[in-house]
């Protein structure tokens, strides 16, 4: 049953408030529009639930106070990590014959190699890295510290030793040199690497070669050296425009050495292709600090753009000083506004926000980081790196010596990798958590054909009220937004048994429905596994 304009209007920000407000309040609060209803989270925190009154505020009072217990399973907190990574590891086997219509698992078309090596631990990074301190080779990379041709000669012996999936050569699509800080790395050995990846898995006639850099690790000389053995596009590690910030980052870096890197980047002949990464959140970061992050990064005209929003972690420098939303921290609503005012700078100056945490001007998405959101398997070498294989998700040991170990082991044979049966529910989960978390969005008949109709049918209905209030949009076939009331009619009718729903896809809104994906995401896992 669907609800007049005005009440359309009111259920919006019924549901704004409800998924934004929590309070340390007990008690009834009446307003000359909304009725406030209190809710236990737990023994300290309540939140209020502002309703309407009459049947309707009934209605929702009923709908919003089943959804709580799903919101709140999980923290509020935007994902994902600080870089972008393989999704976190959850070791699934391929799934048995009758598990259903999901198709059979396609072979890996993209490689992630770590390499670990960085000039110091930034105070935020949980990644496996080793530090190597006075003995980082400079700029133009005449010093070469030996562990660092000692760690390639150990991931081509992983490489040499793993099998490739398919038989019918399915060349690799995308490489991506992560760490770490890979521009540490001499060219030579990039080249190796690449050479390595061509003589197992071939490559194809073009494929996007990323790799990381830092500011102050590379010259002209060096980035086109790269460029020349195979790397295509850079990602240019920059975090924030204000020396300030950087120092309070542990960042090794500072802001000349930013502006040097952009205009090496920028000047190299043979490269079109780079992204800049941004951190929001930092310890004493303002919205004007922000915005003249933004305004510098445009100003810098890449061709992609990544922001991450600062992720405490346990056993960083940072999870020792500080506590998530306590000053000198910004609180949740200056991250949200920082998140919000990107957004709008960017897509301002003529970038698409096609994913949660990326921008890009057309065509320049980030393919290898497409194949992560979008669910595809993807080899991976080095040290903590993360594979999906034939539906297996398993990484490896995130210390040197325990890694060789584990190399030693692949190459006699007996390394086997603990998995459990996959569950057709967490196949879902995944597929839901990905795909929402882009711009794209969930492909309803894709996942309808995977999972079954009744709990597609579920989903939407859950979703009905963010509908209603701008935070998820439902779109056609042809990805065409369709009106709350027409996504109410289709999916009446759809309930009824009848068939033809013009409902194809389901996205997050930007920004408001990216903003609160992770509840949003939570309430769609209450559904599939309740």
């Amino acid at each position: 049953m669907g609800c007049s304009e005005s009440e359309g209007q009111l259920a919006r920000t019924v549901v704004k408030l409800f998924l934004a407000l929590k309070l340390q309040k007990n008690g009834l609060v009446h307003s000359s529009t909304l009725i406030a209803h209190p809710y236990r989270i737990d023994s300290l925190d309540w939140i209020v639930l502002l309703v309407p009154p009459g049947p309707l505020g009934s209605r929702w009072s009923a709908m919003l106070r089943s959804a709580l217990p799903f919101v709140f399973q999980f923290p509020h907190r935007k994902p994902p990590p600080i870089r972008p990574r393989p999704p976190p590891v959850r070791r699934y086997a391929s799934p048995p014959a009758a598990a259903g219509s999901v198709p059979p698992p396609l072979p890996p078309s993209s490689a992630y190699v770590h390499l670990p090596f960085c000039r110091k631990r930034c105070h935020y990074c949980d990644f496996p890295i080793v530090a190597l301190g006075s003995s980082s080779p400079s700029p133009r990379g005449e010093a070469e510290d030996p562990r660092i041709a000692d760690y390639v000669r150990l991931l081509l012996r992983e490489v040499a030793a793993t099998r490739a999936v398919s038989d019918d050569g399915v060349p690799l699509e995308t490489i991506f040199f992560g760490g770490g800080t890979p521009s540490l790395v001499p060219p030579r050995l990039v080249a190796a690497v690449l050479d390595a990846l061509r003589g197992k898995f071939g490559l194809s006639a073009c494929p996007e070669v990323s790799i990381e850099m830092d500011p102050g690790t590379f010259d002209a000389a060096k980035l086109r050296e790269l460029v020349g053995v195979g790397v295509n596009r850079v990602s240019l590690g920059v975090q924030a425009f204000q020396e300030d910030l950087l120092r309070a980052c542990g960042r090794a870096h500072g802001l000349a050495e930013v502006r040097e890197a952009v205009g090496i980047v920028t000047g190299c002949e043979g490269l079109q292709n780079w992204s800049m990464d941004l951190i929001s959140s930092l310890p004493n970061q303002t919205e004007e600090m922000w915005e003249e992050s933004l305004r510098c990064t445009i100003d810098a005209r890449p061709t992609h753009v990544s922001v991450y929003d600062l992720q405490i972690e346990q056993g960083t420098k940072f999870g020792q000083m500080y506590t998530p939303g306590v000053y000198p921290l910004p609180n949740e609503t200056d991250s949200a506004n920082f998140y919000k005012m990107a957004s709008k700078r960017l897509s301002e100056a003529g970038y698409k926000h096609y994913e949660i945490s990326s921008y890009c001007r057309t065509g320049y998405e980030c393919k290898h980081n497409l194949t992560y959101w979008q669910n595809r398997p993807f080899y991976a070498f080095g040290l903590g790196s993360a594979s999906y294989i034939n539906g297996v998700r398993f990484s490896r040991p995130r210390r040197m010596k325990e890694y060789a170990d584990w190399v030693q082991k692949l190459e006699d044979g007996t390394w086997c990798h603990e998995s459990i049966t996959s569950e057709m529910k967490d196949m879902a989960m995944d597929s839901v958590m990905l795909s929402l978390r882009t711009a794209w969005g969930l492909d309803l008949h894709s996942f309808s054909k995977s999972y079954g109709k009744n709990l597609t049918l579920s989903l939407c209905s859950m979703f009905r009220p963010f509908v209603e209030s701008g935070l998820v949009i439902a779109m056609d076939a042809e990805r065409q937004a369709l009106h709350p009331s027409e996504f109410e009619l289709e999916l009446d009718s759809e309930n009824k048994g009848e068939t033809g729903s013009r409902v194809a896809f389901i996205r997050l809104s930007d920004p408001d429905g990216f903003l609160l994906s992770n509840e949003l995401i939570s309430l769609a896992f209450g559904i599939i596994s309740p």
